[in-house]
């Protein structure tokens, strides 16, 4: 893997400071499901409804999700910042029965106690380094119960108050 230059360890420092919203996308493949956290998640638009975010690298659980013809962004809140954790780390427990993944009649797993989930498909996907960014169409949008929103700085969770 390259080093990252002066001013990609000061790209990294400034956004370590950024807080970020966390999301848990999830795909269904034919090796099974696969799913990632991610804080990189923005919405682009909303005629067509369009989000963008990026994935490291394109193995693994980013490299399912890029190869799958629709996926799932789970909006979490802080209740889900322990299965955040899991989905962050390669090897982690994903997708158990304590988790309450369910499946969609499209077939991608789904978190039905998400803040949000939203079903989409990539209309394209760039690569940069060694990361992907990917925007995509929003297909459906999924309402779940309103927890405190979790957001990610300086490499930790922290929830904010809850919204009204």
């Amino acid at each position: 893997m390259p080093v990252p230059s002066a001013v990609g360890e000061g790209l990294k420092a400034a956004f370590r400071t950024h807080p970020a919203g966390v999301a848990i996308i999830t795909a269904a493949t034919p090796e099974g499901p696969v799913g990632l956290t991610a804080s990189s998640v923005a919405s682009v638009a909303v005629d067509p409804a369009a989000i963008v975010f990026s994935v490291t690298r394109a193995t693994g659980s980013a490299g399912g999700l890029l190869s799958a013809p629709t996926f799932v962004v789970h909006l979490i809140d802080h209740d889900h910042s322990e299965l955040a954790q899991s989905f962050a780390v390669s090897g982690s427990e994903r997708f158990t029965p304590e988790q309450q993944w369910s499946t969609l009649p499209t077939g991608e797993p789904y978190l039905p106690a998400a803040r949000f989930a939203l079903r989409c498909r990539a209309l394209q996907t760039v690569p940069v380094g060694t990361s992907s960014v990917v925007i995509a169409e929003v297909l459906e949008v999924f309402a779940g119960p309103q927890g405190r929103p979790l957001v990610y700085v300086d490499r930790k969770f922290h929830s904010l108050p809850h919204q009204p």
